[in-house]
């Protein structure tokens, strides 16, 4: 049975929604006369939303889907200078809260994706997209310098060249591109998008609750050049000490799968 959040009955009709059933969460973008453009508003309801996503350990894996003709056209840029009025960047903050969900996140591409949204896709743990898609990050035509995190990310995930076309010439690519600079995951046909996901959350559950998420933080950390030794040895022992790895062993040896608790 799913379940509706609290703050999502009560946000506009046109305001994220966010479903959770069972293990998994949906959060869907839902302005698709404007391409899904994300409003300061829509920040709010987002970075709530994975508040409270990050305090249901029940939850271990998100995914970012989207309605309408594009996956979405990012931050609304017309609304920037007010957004920034406070010297903090909101969507900048949103995107890390992204990153460093405790949940295993997946972007669900239908459709192209644009500005602020290619970064919002790339926080996310896996991108999966369809072919006729393309992408295009135009903050340098637009007179932006675009934001330190997110700039890091580009270059930590798809390496300092791709980060450079993309952003210092503003020229739109393709799928296929997309794939091959590591933007996506994987490219399937569109009606294959939603079997291609749920095999991804399949696969996702299937394995154990504590080292999917610790291993997820570190990883991210090498990636930022932020690893620390003490607090991945401290994983690992939690990891050998946890009852779910007696269960994968005793799994293992009486061929069967494990049934594991996050224990």
């Amino acid at each position: 049975m799913s379940t509706v959040l609290e703050s999502e009955l009560n946000a506009a009709p046109a305001a994220p929604l966010l479903e959770v059933k069972g293990a998994v969460a949906t959060i869907t973008l839902r302005r698709p006369a404007t391409h899904n453009k994300i409003e300061p508003e829509d920040l709010v309801v987002l970075r709530g939303y994975l508040a409270q996503l990050n305090a249901d350990k029940s939850v271990r894996v998100i995914v970012f889907a989207s309605t309408g003709k594009s996956f979405s056209s990012g931050f609304d840029l017309g609304r920037l200078g007010s957004a920034a009025g406070s010297g903090e960047n909101l969507f900048e903050r949103f995107t890390d809260e992204i990153e460093n969900a405790r949940a295993v996140t997946i972007a669900k591409l239908h459709a192209p994706v644009y500005g602020g949204s290619t970064d919002l896709a790339l926080s996310c743990d896996f991108r999966i997209g369809v072919r006729g898609m393309r992408m295009f990050m135009p903050a340098c035509r637009l007179g932006l310098h675009y934001y330190a995190h997110g700039i890091r990310r580009w270059v930590s995930r798809l390496g300092l060249g791709a980060a450079k076309k993309l952003f210092l010439t503003s020229r739109p690519i393709d799928a296929e591109e997309m794939l091959r600079v590591g933007y996506l995951d994987v490219l399937v046909d569109r009606e294959q998008l939603d079997a291609e996901v749920q095999s991804w959350i399949d696969d996702l559950l299937a394995q154990a609750p504590i080292p999917l998420a610790s291993m997820k933080a570190t990883l991210n950390e090498v990636a930022r050049n932020e690893y620390d030794e003490d607090a991945a040895r401290a994983a690992y022992l939690a990891s050998v000490k946890s009852r779910d790895i007696g269960e994968a062993l005793a799994a293992f040896a009486e061929k069967r799968a494990p049934k594991f608790t996050g224990t």
